[in-house]
């Protein structure tokens, strides 16, 4: 038995070969290892792993001892290797948050999530790499410095599931594990062509992963493919008594499986609502090619079955801006996240500051440093809340007055930038032209899909978003966009600029 190429595997391809005998999980899991060894650690040295698991190959060998034994796999995710942002507590594996500051901090359970993938029969093969405390939208650690784009090696992978992103773009394990709070799945995902889903806030607990915005935290899938997702999904979503925020299953009251709701839908009649308020500029060059390549994705969406409509969002920009609630909440939540946590040797996100524990490039984490400690010490906190519930029936309305099923819009407006441009200060966090925040500070589900690639070889995600509970219906729209832009291909790392 063997493994002649790692590449681009689906799920259900490893599950064919393992019940064909065509090589082992435990084979897998080696050839994950090695690639890890030769093209993250050394050769491009991507950086986008932080930690292996001292028991992977332990874990293969029982998932092996049980297909001899029955004859048939554990379960949905059986012998799957699974990379984890370094934001999800694991049992075993060391988790840091992505700073330098917490230690050799190692949870003494595993997060809701993780317990839940493992039941499912995945493997938890590493931990990957973030900025800290998942505040920016670039790679820039003081744990793990900065992660390098697998398309670009000059670039940023984006972030702050950089490492995730990263790793599956580059064939580093079958699938891995993000969280985004404005974008922080969908963002690196559309700069390192893969498919990475934000669910509604609520199906997947967030016990024993670190906050940043609570009302808006999720974890959720990032994969080469979207059934890929939908399995994964599968096995992350569901109710905890841990996680009050996870009453949101009960509502969404889905039956059957995501992987199922795939293959049931698709382009063919649905109506999608085109944003061009949410485009660059076409004077702008660096937007233009970002442009060209979302408009080329969209005329295959049209050709596929697709009615395409133009809409727009009367003070878009104006929503976005005063519905945000970083600098409100994001020091209270954090806070309450570490108080429960004294074995990290932190104390609060503000002594973090004081004594200079954070990587230098993360205005945000200095803003919410610097903030209100609470949300009640922020006296435009209320009238946020207040309008982000006007801003989502706004939304919802334009959707039902349109008949639309979704909308669509590029991931950001430009292309992963450099290194160079982010250690020069080229943005803000809060003046880089991402449009994630927009489904996050609705609070609506929202995945990114391979679009294209730019003249210069970098990746261009499509965001495609929907009405609250609408994951089924997503997960088949993005589907039908992937068929129709066959946009996803790996990286060439001999090749990739250095």
């Amino acid at each position: 038995m063997t493994i002649t190429t790692i590449e681009e595997l689906t799920i259900a391809e490893v599950h064919d070969a393992l019940l064909a005998g065509t090589f082992t999980v435990r084979e897998l899991v080696e050839a994950y290892l090695e690639r890890i060894r030769t093209l993250d650690a050394e050769g491009p040295a991507l950086n986008s792993i932080v930690a292996v698991s001292g028991t992977a190959l332990e874990e293969a060998d029982a998932q092996d001892a049980y297909l001899a034994a029955n004859g048939k796999l554990s379960g949905p995710l059986h012998g799957v290797p699974v990379v984890v942002k370094d934001q999800i507590e694991t049992a075993g594996i060391p988790t840091s948050f992505g700073s330098a500051a917490t230690g050799a901090y190692t949870a003494a359970q595993d997060a809701t999530a993780i317990a839940q993938l493992r039941a499912a029969g995945a493997i938890i093969l590493a931990k990957t790499t973030m900025p800290d405390f998942a505040t920016s939208w670039f790679s820039t650690s003081s744990r793990s410095g900065i992660t390098r784009n697998p398309y670009d090696l000059a670039r940023d992978p984006g972030g702050s599931s950089s490492g995730s992103a990263a790793a599956v773009a580059a064939n580093l394990a079958l699938v891995g594990i993000g969280e985004d709070t404005g974008g922080s799945i969908r963002l690196p995902s559309s700069f390192c062509n893969v498919v990475g889903l934000r669910v509604t806030p609520g199906l997947i607990s967030r016990t024993g992963m670190s906050s940043l915005v609570v009302p808006q935290d999720t974890a959720g899938p990032i994969t080469r493919t979207v059934t890929d997702a939908a399995v994964v999904l599968d096995a992350l979503v569901g109710f905890d008594p841990k996680d009050p925020y996870t009453a949101a299953y009960a509502i969404a009251r889905h039956s059957g499986t995501y992987a199922a709701a795939v293959a049931k839908n698709g382009l063919t009649g649905k109506r999608i609502g085109v944003l061009r308020q949410a485009f660059g500029r076409d004077s702008d060059a660096e937007s233009a090619e970002v442009n060209d390549v979302v408009r080329q994705a969209l005329a295959a969406v049209e050709a596929a079955g697709a009615q395409l409509v133009d809409v727009e969002v009367p003070n878009l920009n104006d929503y976005v801006a005063d519905t945000s609630v970083y600098f409100s909440r994001s020091r209270q939540d954090m806070n309450a996240f570490i108080a429960k946590r004294p074995e990290l040797g932190i104390d609060s996100i503000e002594q973090l500051h004081a004594e200079g524990k954070f990587h230098e490039k993360l205005d945000l984490f200095v803003g919410i440093a610097t903030g209100p400690a609470t949300a009640k010490d922020d006296p435009t906190y209320p009238d946020r809340v207040a309008l982000q519930g006007d801003f989502q029936r706004l939304v919802a309305g334009i959707m039902a007055e349109q008949k639309l099923d979704a909308i669509c819009f590029p991931d950001v407006k430009l292309a992963a930038p450099s290194h160079e441009d982010i250690f020069a200060d080229r943005w803000t966090c809060l003046t880089y032209p991402t449009n994630t925040v927009i489904a996050s500070q609705l609070l609506f589900p929202a995945i990114t899909v391979p679009a294209g690639f730019t003249s210069r070889g970098l990746p261009v995600g499509l965001e495609i978003m929907a009405l609250p509970y609408s994951e089924p219906q997503l997960l088949g729209l993005a589907h039908g966009v992937e068929k129709a832009t066959s946009a996803r291909r790996a990286p060439s790392l001999s090749q990739v600029k250095a």
